[in-house]
């Protein structure tokens, strides 16, 4: 290939993207790369570290035996949740594909591919919701007096009592006679009211504390259940339309705004955290919340239950299987080392949890000293504790709207990080999958994308909203994304070859992998996959929202999700074999759509080459292709390194 050929192929390339796509540094002109190492490696991180790391690891280390659970969570780290990661950070790299596209590498099941995007859908639709949930409360933050702190505003019931913490009885208080604000007093353990000096009792009275009153219905505007969906919160819909938009803003040019965005929003989360545990740290009782979530209970560890909160921890929290790890590596240069980024991320990521839960901790220690009642009475997970305790806990503390503001905004910063990873990742494959010319249109697919999804989230903003997100947040990425993880990691290892995945990744980094990495994809890690599955299936329940019960309907639309995401891997292979090659179905068909297609392997010409001179066989059509054999010592690029290419292929580099 002439130097005129080359250099009209750029030309053509550069086209084909807007000029704040691409860059003379980037190695890819045609698809781009990250400007540097890292912003890919921190865009990583702030995927990675979600809000589970912040509102559900505390709360299950609590539960399933306080420090005793580090040893199943670090067991499950090594063995499902690292290899997983590498695979899918070295998979996209190699080939710099997007995660539909890049199964070229087995096309019969490109439908793995499909279903991951179809999950990053429904995900990135409810997921926007809870990040509107925190510019609320980031909004209402400014002010004086924080509106959670008190009882007696138009959105309180007689319920709403500041002095005591949520129960339906007062045995747990420790003075006798103990008198609320609204004249309740505690007698004999229930509650009595002072009406006209007549003491009346009230039976199976669950008291409140404001903050909750305040999420249900103030932020909510909470109905009594998913059929009344009537009425639009348009305040949530402002801030839904705000959250839809500063995602749109970070992605405008792709992964050149990602690149620089999560410099502030991977980092900052850090510092607020930080901040937040040396304040709580002065705190009375903080000290009793950190040895309530630390203190090991190693009995624990031989429950079942505990191994699969650790695993399905590790899981969920390092967002393998979503496709997005795929999309991000696929805009590294073929050489970066993404061996080094694997194990940094993971560690980074195990390490906030934990960290994250001293914060906590800490601040719920502080809310049980002040409310008089044990930690346990006041520990919550999920948005409970990001929208109900921590905001109670806060408003008790001095200059409450400071403390208050920084805690959204960390919230923010996290919610964000990974809500326009995913976003990023549909837009990618949306794009691989459509002509190169397209490309230039990315920034207009990316407005039209935010502006669909922000139309689909309105009735999660309706007053029944929160229970179509509760059921949304079951069933949409729970069962399918556990399938989808084992049947990934059995294709690329057994399917397409560990032999010659690690020999993709030796290509790429220069990195010879161990023993302990191919044990851990060919078994172990399938095998954990298959554990947590089963025992999410025995220990399936009809899911519920507080004392609210799913008709069968919102079931039947529940498992809908479910098989609207993994169905597609079937279908997608029926399709294949059926429509898209012609003849009669046979053995050799099926083998053929098992293999790599011809124009499969690395994106560049000059890699490809590197690779050929690696591995020929590969590319040899006239006999069957044997694995590449990284037991061989001889064939170490390190100690020898490979010849000069031959003139002509200089010519055509």
């Amino acid at each position: 290939m002439s130097k005129a050929m080359v250099d009209d192929t750029d030309e053509r390339a550069e086209e084909a993207l807007e000029p704040s796509q691409t860059s003379s540094k980037d190695e890819n002109i045609e698809r781009g790369n990250w400007s540097s190492p890292i912003d890919f490696f921190l865009s990583c991180v702030g995927y990675a570290v979600g809000l589970g790391n912040v509102w559900r690891f505390p709360y299950l280390c609590y539960s399933n035996g306080g420090g005793a659970f580090l040893i199943p969570y670090v067991f499950m780290l090594i063995f499902a949740g690292l290899p997983l990661f590498l695979l899918e950070l070295s998979f996209g790299q190699f080939a710099s594909l997007g995660p539909i596209t890049i199964w070229k590498a087995a096309p019969l099941f490109k439908g793995i591919g499909a279903a991951m995007i179809m999950i990053s859908f429904l995900v990135c639709v409810y997921y926007n919701v809870v990040i509107c949930y925190v510019f609320f409360y980031l909004f209402a933050s400014f002010t004086t007096v924080l509106p959670w702190s008190s009882c007696g505003n138009q959105w309180n019931t007689e319920a709403c009592h500041a002095e005591y913490y949520h129960t339906h009885n007062c045995t747990g208080v420790t003075q006798p006679n103990t008198t609320l604000s609204s004249n309740l007093t505690c007698v004999n353990g229930t509650w009595l009211s002072s009406t006209d000096s007549e003491a009346i009792r009230i039976s199976n009275i669950r008291v409140v504390v404001p903050s909750e009153e305040y999420f249900k219905n103030r932020v909510l505007q909470q109905s009594d259940g998913l059929h009344d969906m009537s009425t639009v919160n348009w305040e949530l819909a402002l801030c839904l339309l705000l959250a839809w938009f500063v995602t749109f803003l970070c992605l405008v040019k792709g992964i050149k705004t990602v690149g620089k965005v999560v410099y502030l929003t991977s980092t900052f989360p850090y510092v607020v955290l930080v901040i937040l545990l040396g304040k709580c740290l002065t705190l009375n009782g903080s000290l009793n919340g950190i040895l309530f979530y630390i203190t090991p209970h190693f009995d624990k560890l031989l429950e079942a239950t505990v191994w699969k909160d650790a695993a399905a921890q590790i899981f969920y929290s390092l967002g393998t299987s979503w496709g997005t790890l795929i999309a991000f590596s696929s805009y590294n240069k073929f050489h970066n080392n993404c061996y080094r980024d694997a194990v940094l991320v993971t560690i980074i990521n195990c390490l906030t949890s934990i960290f994250a839960g001293f914060v906590i901790f800490s601040i719920i220690g502080f809310m049980a000293h002040e409310l008089d009642v044990d930690v346990s009475d006041v520990v919550d997970s999920g948005p409970g504790l990001a929208f109900i305790a921590y905001p109670e806990a806060v408003s008790r503390l001095p200059i409450s709207p400071l403390w208050s503001i920084l805690f959204f905004v960390m919230l923010v910063m996290i919610g964000l990080d990974t809500q326009f990873a995913v976003v990023e990742t549909i837009v990618t494959s949306i794009i691989d999958e459509l002509p190169p010319s397209v490309r230039r249109w990315k920034t207009w697919i990316t407005l039209a994308f935010c502006g669909g999804a922000f139309l689909m989230g309105m009735p999660l903003v309706t007053s029944g909203g929160i229970y179509l997100f509760n059921l949304m947040d079951t069933y949409s990425a729970s069962f399918s994304l556990i399938i989808l993880g084992f049947v990934e990691c059995v294709v690329i290892s057994w399917v397409y070859g560990w032999k010659r995945f690690v020999g993709d990744i030796f290509l790429m980094t220069g990195v010879k992998l161990s023993m302990y990495w191919r044990v851990c994809w060919c078994f172990i890690t399938p095998l954990i996959l298959v554990f947590i599955f089963i025992f999410n299936v025995i220990k399936y329940e009809n899911p519920t929202y507080g004392e609210y019960e799913y008709t069968g309907a919102a079931i039947v639309l529940g498992w809908m999700m479910v098989f609207s995401s993994f169905c597609l891997v079937p279908v997608v292979a029926l399709f294949k074999l059926f429509y898209q090659t012609k003849g009669p179905i046979t053995v050799e068909r099926v083998k053929a759509l098992l293999r790599p297609t011809k124009d499969w392997g690395p994106a560049l010409l000059e890699h490809k080459e590197e690779d050929k001179v690696l591995r020929p066989h590969l590319y040899r059509v006239d006999k069957a292709d044997p694995l590449f054999d990284m037991t061989d010592s001889s064939t170490s690029l390190i100690k020898n390194p490979p010849p000069p290419y031959p003139e002509d292929v200089e010519s055509r580099l």
